[in-house]
């Protein structure tokens, strides 16, 4: 019997879990059986699979969506019923140096105080620059650290690198360790699973390495919001549910402090761009993590994107220009010059200083008149674009502030949105910090 079971979970990627597999049936180290998890998908990976690997693989179907951490979990079942030494993870959207299994095999067997493996990952669309060789948990700021993020590969990184996890999209673990720690928290459904994972391994008294010799791509694109605010869900429902479950008391009002300033930020992000959804996404994410819902999303958790620009098209309904200048020398323009042109194709851009000077009745109006060919008044809007609105701090009369997330300042409404924010602030943790305290007490009490 092969010491290895590769397990793949998939869904609704045929194109990359097809090339996912043959970069697996090419490795150099073929002590391995292949299991294919598929979680439902409603595309044509399982016709795919079928078609192209029949009898190169077992393809286990999910009768629904169980989520990454539920996926692998079938696979792992039954890789660990039958007996396997060793469960390589693999997402769907990774490719594999042939060399990637044996570097992971033979890092293992020489160094019975490791429990798991990963692999060194490179991104997918810039495979000279790593996505994350290891990954460690910062209890100082409540966050996670993927080590090496982005670093250019010049051969100076270490051949090992031992970490509190390893991304789960290759890792190759001791099939007695998850018999000790069990198997990924199935209660995830995503993110955060592999982090959890790790965590416990080191807990268990076993290190967790990563391996520069076994080397994979990785895609990653599915975690950013792209359509809606389904990876915001997750991403904060567990990411606090992670740190309430593994934080020291004696950092625990700490914690919650940092993360009900980050949940307020986007609050009254959303609130001050008339922007709601990504707000109640969050909010909601929050709830259920302080009353341990955890699981698939429920019903309204999960909003599509809602970016508006009727502000900005309002300002420049009737305008013929945009004047754009900039707080800070450097600073580029473009990102506001597209909102912009995205709503009046047109619209004649102008940059400050380059033809025209500010006259005394166009800094009263905040826009100014210009003179057309014909001698008729044309109207303009001028722009002052700055890193953050909230931290500009002058504010000249007349003008319109543009920060670089978006938010625009342009009356006295708007003014009193951003003096007010530290008091709303103080306001919300006031309302807030008792109950996210309660709740971390009564969950580390039931654990």
């Amino acid at each position: 019997m092969n010491p290895i079971a590769a397990v793949i979970c998939n869904y609704n990627k045929s194109k990359y879990v097809t090339e996912c597999i043959q970069s697996v049936l090419e490795s150099t180290f073929s002590n391995f059986d292949l299991i294919v998890v598929d979680n439902a998908s409603t595309d044509d990976s399982v016709k795919c699979i079928r078609e192209r690997y029949e009898g190169k693989l077992t393809l286990l179907e999910n009768a629904e969506n169980l989520g990454g951490s539920g996926g692998f979990n079938t696979g792992i079942g039954y890789a660990m019923e039958r007996g396997y030494e060793y469960i390589w993870c693999l997402d769907n959207d990774v490719l594999v140096d042939e060399n990637a299994l044996g570097a992971l095999y033979d890092f293992l067997e020489k160094n019975p105080q490791a429990g798991m493996a990963g692999s060194k990952v490179y991104h997918m669309e810039e495979p000279d620059y790593v996505q994350q060789f290891g990954i460690d948990v910062d209890f100082e700021h409540f966050c996670c650290e993927a080590k090496y993020y982005n670093r250019l590969e010049d051969g100076s990184m270490p051949e090992v690198v031992y970490s509190d996890a390893v991304a789960a999209c290759s890792v190759l673990v001791r099939t007695s360790l998850i018999r000790q720690i069990g198997m990924l928290p199935e209660e995830n459904f995503l993110y955060w699973d592999d982090t959890e994972w790790g965590y416990r391994c080191n807990l268990a008294g076993c290190l967790v390495a990563s391996v520069g010799a076994s080397k994979v791509l990785h895609s990653m694109g599915a975690k950013k919001e792209s359509v809606n605010t389904f990876p915001t869900y997750y991403a904060w429902r567990n990411w606090i549910r992670f740190f309430m479950k593994y934080t020291d008391e004696e950092k625990w009002e700490a914690m919650c402090e940092s993360f009900l300033e980050g949940i307020f930020e986007i609050v009254y992000d959303g609130f001050y761009k008339g922007e709601e959804n990504r707000t109640k996404t969050v909010m909601a994410a929050y709830d259920d993590a302080l009353h341990g819902i955890v699981g698939k999303a429920g019903e309204e958790r999960i909003f599509p994107l809602d970016k508006k620009d009727e502000k900005l098209r309002a300002i420049l309904d009737k305008a013929a220009w945009a004047e754009i200048r900039t707080a800070e020398e450097g600073m580029d323009t473009g990102g506001l010059e597209e909102r912009i042109l995205a709503l009046f194709p047109e619209m004649e851009i102008r940059k400050a200083g380059a033809e025209r000077n500010r006259g005394k009745e166009e800094t009263e109006t905040g826009g100014g008149l210009g003179k057309r060919e014909n001698g008729a008044e044309e109207t303009g809007r001028r722009f002052i674009l700055c890193r953050d609105i909230f931290m500009q701090g002058d504010y000249s009369e007349g003008d319109i502030f543009v920060d670089m997330e978006g938010r625009i300042m342009e009356n006295e409404e708007d003014f009193f949105k951003v003096f007010n924010k530290g008091y709303s602030y103080q306001t919300f943790l006031f309302m807030q910090k008792p109950l996210f305290m309660e709740r971390v007490r009564a969950m580390r009490k039931d654990l």
